[in-house]
């Protein structure tokens, strides 16, 4: 039985990897901005598989709350085994003239800088037991730059860069640092892309069969059982129908 700490667990990604690491036994400690759905799926968590669950309820983007609820944590928690960076999201589609800063900021606070804070929080943690193994959700959107993806690609080329020089500094450490860049996958993501925007959101996977999140929740567990002297370092994943991010067959 392993300690998993996963951001974002309210929905999406994040609470299809918290059941999963929840269904093979783990301890998890769930986090994310929503008090109410992190209540609700700790009940879920504890009933349905009878494992103990941890929330944490803040924002990545507050420094000050990531800090002192990573901290504040108690003593029997803090055997972290696994760190799942999932919170993320992407804000607004524009062209880079026309975008809104507000949607910017919110991406690169949350993205880039969300994740840095939890990161710089646990990691004391995994250097301490002397292993560990943390795994970034990153995006197809780090690997090229789409039109009107802008500003959201750059934060999620960040992410793929911070896991390289995470897994270079942290080597001697022997904590393996994985990046995972899903493709299209049908969860929350696009309708807080549009604002809300439902019909929108729905038409954005139109004509194909997109990823879901337990698809994404599958592989990651997966990184997670290979031998301890073995690594995935980056793995790419879409649908059949997704070459990339740029190119998608719909019937």
């Amino acid at each position: 039985m392993k300690t998993i700490l996963i951001t974002g667990a309210t929905s999406g990604f994040g609470k299809a990897i918290a059941l999963k690491f929840a269904k093979e036994g783990n301890k998890i400690i769930i986090t994310g901005r929503r008090e109410e759905r992190l209540k609700s799926l700790k009940l879920e968590v504890e009933s349905t598989f009878n494992v103990k669950v941890l929330t944490l309820c803040f924002d990545v983007r507050n420094k000050e709350g990531v800090f002192k609820s990573i901290y504040d944590i108690p003593e029997e928690w803090k055997k972290i085994d696994i760190l799942i960076n999932n919170a993320g999201l992407a804000s607004g589609l524009d062209k880079i003239q026309d975008g809104d800063i507000e949607d910017w900021e919110k991406m690169i606070d949350t993205n880039v800088k969300g994740l840095l804070y939890v990161s710089k929080a646990v990691i004391p943690f995994l250097i301490k037991n002397k292993s560990g193994h943390i795994i970034n959700i990153a995006s197809t959107a780090g690997k090229e730059v789409y039109e009107k993806g802008n500003v959201y690609c750059a934060s999620k080329h960040a992410v793929d860069a911070i896991s390289k020089a995470m897994r270079i500094d942290l080597l001697e450490h022997g904590i393996k640092v994985t990046n995972i860049a899903p493709g299209a996958a049908e969860t929350e993501f696009s309708i807080v892309r549009f604002h809300g925007d439902e019909k929108k959101a729905k038409n954005a996977y139109n004509g194909y069969q997109p990823m879901s999140a337990d698809d994404i929740a599958n592989v990651v567990y997966y990184t997670t059982t290979l031998p301890e002297n073995l690594c995935i370092n980056d793995l790419v994943l879409t649908s059949l129908a997704q070459a990339n991010s740029f190119y998608t067959y719909k019937k």
